[in-house]
């Protein structure tokens, strides 16, 4: 048990805060939340020890606590030198710790200098900023040293008795700082390495920011303005979102295209891992490393080493295409979002994760038009997209009161679906309007072939349902191939009342 835990000493009284050339140090306990989960009670005295040991340490290398709130620590250091020291100091005591039900107490720690005047028995300014978010950059056990305060020291660096090396980590792009930031991580004995740093930055490299594993974006986006702002909403109450619906519905472009809106929030981007050529549920956790640039860590599971990897981060992952391996990434899910407090996923699904905090958004077909309303047609969303897509397969196709009727009756009769209307509108400038809605009985035949960018399975509309149906059980399959409307031909409509 940690000595004195139930017993909390008083701060000392506060001496005059340094000025000038200030180096500031903010330390907090990494996966504070899952610790009061797992301790309950027993977790007041973690936190009463853990204040003990981080004030102790401060007091040691002549350090001034300029606040605490929870289980965070912001302290200030007129020395570079004795701010470095004093973080190896608090990891070394907080590792040497025997904690209340064996519990791991990981505290991550951020050291930067910068020109600051105490005010008020505080500071404000960019330089406190700064030095809170190489905090929260870091990993639990981690130091994280910025280049002024490691300037600072360079000299003493390597002089006998330091007792501690800087290693380059690199550039990174930090929350709400418009440069990316070198950091160097302290080494000494007794701390352990920690695995490499997802969207880390290399020298002369472009900012773990942004959006990461998308494909260029070649056409417009059109109909999805409000399901685009309410699943950002969503990601915004949650950490996790899933967004359903049928094959062809445009889940994986809306997904895009939320996650390139929202990538701003998060400073290390939104990362695009695509489930559909996973076979092997197994293999899950390993593709979503091998997406982020997580390497395997001997004798680690790999999932196991992204969580911690990932525990650092303020990151959005989308993960794409989920039905088939639905357990293995639903598991992956919960793991992740109990150990990474900053990480949000959004996924797209035909079918819940079933994790516990999960959002769900349906996404609808897009609004067809009043067919009794023509003169309003090109309003309408469904109509909008084929007609932009027609425009790009023929320059010369023209929306007006000859072809108007005709694209308001197709989209109809494709139930507004995106991946339809797209596959159709690759064929106006071979057929035309008219010739595209006579042959429309025929669909798989005739939603063929266009474009050979997009995945095989939505190349045409044949494949895309035979995605779907590679997904149903066996008895699923055999109640579908039986089905059969008494109205006539079944619809997406129909086939749920009809069937079975």
């Amino acid at each position: 048990m940690v000595a004195g835990a139930r017993d909390e000493p008083a701060r000392v009284p506060r001496r005059a805060l340094p000025g000038g050339a200030v180096t500031f140090v903010f330390t907090d306990i990494e996966g504070s939340t899952r610790l009061v989960k797992a301790l309950r009670d027993r977790y007041a005295q973690v936190l009463a020890g853990h204040r003990r040991l981080v004030r102790a340490a401060i007091a040691a290398h002549d350090g001034h606590e300029v606040d605490t709130q929870g289980d965070t620590f912001f302290a200030a250091f007129a020395s570079a030198r004795q701010a470095v020291l004093c973080a190896l100091a608090v990891q070394r005591s907080l590792a040497g710790a025997d904690w209340p039900g064996g519990a791991q107490v990981r505290v991550r720690i951020g050291v930067h200098t910068g020109q600051a005047t105490p005010a008020g028995g505080g500071y404000t300014g960019l330089a406190v900023h700064r030095a809170a978010r190489i905090c929260a950059a870091a990993a639990g056990g981690q130091v994280l040293v910025s280049q002024p305060t490691r300037d600072l020291i360079e000299d003493e660096e390597e002089g006998p008795g330091l007792g501690f090396a800087l290693i380059d980590g690199g550039e990174h792009r930090l929350k709400d700082l418009d440069r990316p930031v070198r950091l160097f991580q302290l080494a000494a004995a007794g701390l352990e390495p920690t695995p490499p740093r997802a969207g880390q930055l290399a020298a002369g490299g472009s900012a773990a920011g942004g959006v990461h594993g998308f494909p260029a974006v070649l056409t417009s986006f059109i109909g999805r303005a409000g399901p685009g702002r309410e699943v950002a909403g969503l990601l915004e109450r949650g950490r996790l979102v899933r967004v359903t619906g049928p094959g062809g519905s445009g889940k994986t472009r809306l997904a895009a295209e939320v996650a390139r809106r929202v990538a701003g929030r998060f400073a290390d981007g939104a990362w695009l891992v695509e489930l559909a050529p996973v076979a092997d549920p197994g293999q899950v956790a390993a593709v979503v490393a091998a997406a982020l640039g997580v390497r395997d860590q001997p004798g680690v599971p790999i999932a196991g080493t992204l969580a911690r990897v990932l525990a650092r981060q303020q990151l959005l992952l989308v993960l794409d295409n989920c039905e088939h391996v639905l357990g293995a990434a639903a598991e992956l899910c919960a793991g992740l979002l109990a150990a990474c407090d900053d990480l949000r996923v959004l996924a797209t699904s035909r079918e819940p994760l079933a994790v516990d905090g999960e959002a769900r958004y349906r996404l609808a077909p897009l609004a067809l038009p009043d067919l009794e309303d023509l003169a309003h047609a090109a309003t309408a969303e469904a109509v909008a997209l084929f007609a932009d897509r027609a425009r790009a397969a023929d320059a010369g196709f023209v929306l007006d009161g000859q072809t108007g009727p005709a694209v308001a009756a197709l989209v109809a009769r494709l139930d507004g679906m995106p991946l339809a209307i797209e596959l159709a509108a690759a064929r106006v400038e071979v057929l035309g309007v008219a010739g595209l809605l006579d042959r429309l009985e025929d669909r798989f035949a005739l939603l063929a072939g266009g474009n050979r960018a997009p995945p095989p399975r939505h190349r045409s509309l044949a494949a895309t349902v035979d995605w779907s149906y590679q997904l149903l059980a066996e008895g699923e399959r055999t109640c579908m191939k039986g089905s059969r409307s008494p109205f006539g031909r079944a619809t997406c409509r129909t086939w749920p009342a009809t069937a079975c």
